[in-house]
């Protein structure tokens, strides 16, 4: 199966987590590998913070090509690369199952919260791997739902988790795929694989309003709400109580929630 429903869509509170990312906080396992001249494959890109980032890492003389496969939200990442004055960016639509590059014709190719969303991550990676030029590397990073954990206890909260695995599988994904990529990696035929892990921590009172906010509102007003609504798997008013959820849990002051999340580093 490589048809796969992306389960957050692109409403304003999904891009509100993702213009925060950047190649520092999302991609610092891959960073030693980029430098000046180098030819980067970013596979969704989403709104192009993390590929602007990496566009300044291999100028002058390298260039980052950003593809994501919904093509409405390559215009945001287009003024992002306006907004930082970098030329050496090019976009298209693609997906990832089947890259339509020349085998060998990248340095890097990443991919960030691409893989739990594809309905064949093997086929994917092995699509990464062959338009990557020998002695280059492919990296993946997807966050872990099911390795999730928080403080406090807030039950709307549990609700709101069972409930997101069980829309993400329904839509051909897999939301626990950080703790695969490494058996994803070696099944797409990598052999010289560095797996980790890192984290996101939001426990400052602005972390928590930031982050309990935007997945009140994604719960209630996003793609996903609407997929979980017209799949069956939930009604709109236990929707609204998982939100409440979310935003009891923004208000304590001892709120603590943790994203952990599986790379691999995979030489070609």
């Amino acid at each position: 199966m490589t048809d796969a429903v992306y389960t957050h869509g692109h409403h304003e509170s999904v891009l509100r987590s993702h213009r925060w990312r950047t190649a520092a906080n999302s991609a610092a396992y891959l960073l030693g590998e980029v430098r000046p001249g180098l030819e980067v494959l970013d596979v969704g890109c989403g709104p192009g913070t993390i590929t602007a980032d990496l566009a300044a890492l291999v100028a002058p003389g390298g260039r980052v090509t950003a593809v994501d496969a919904a093509g409405d939200v390559l215009e945001q990442a287009r003024a992002t690369a306006r907004e930082r004055g970098l030329d050496n960016i090019r976009f298209g639509v693609a997906d990832v199952h089947a890259l339509d590059f020349p085998d060998d014709s990248f340095d890097v190719v990443h991919a960030h919260q691409v893989l739990q969303h594809v309905g064949d991550p093997v086929r994917a990676l092995r699509e990464m791997r062959r338009v990557c030029r020998p002695g280059g590397v492919v990296a993946a990073r997807d966050s872990d739902y099911a390795a999730f954990a928080w403080f406090p206890e807030v039950p709307a909260m549990d609700d709101w988790l069972e409930l997101y695995r069980r829309v993400a599988r329904a839509n051909g994904g897999e939301p626990d795929a950080g703790r695969r990529l490494l058996s994803w990696a070696r099944s797409a035929g990598f052999t010289d694989i560095t797996a980790t892990a890192a984290t996101w921590c939001y426990a400052t009172p602005g972390e928590r309003a930031w982050w309990s906010g935007l997945w009140a509102d994604r719960t209630t007003a996003s793609g996903y709400a609407a997929l979980a609504v017209d799949g069956g798997h939930a009604t709109e008013r236990q929707l609204a109580a998982v939100a409440e959820g979310w935003r009891e849990w923004g208000r304590q002051e001892d709120g603590w929630f943790l994203v952990p999340h599986g790379e691999v580093l995979c030489r070609v």
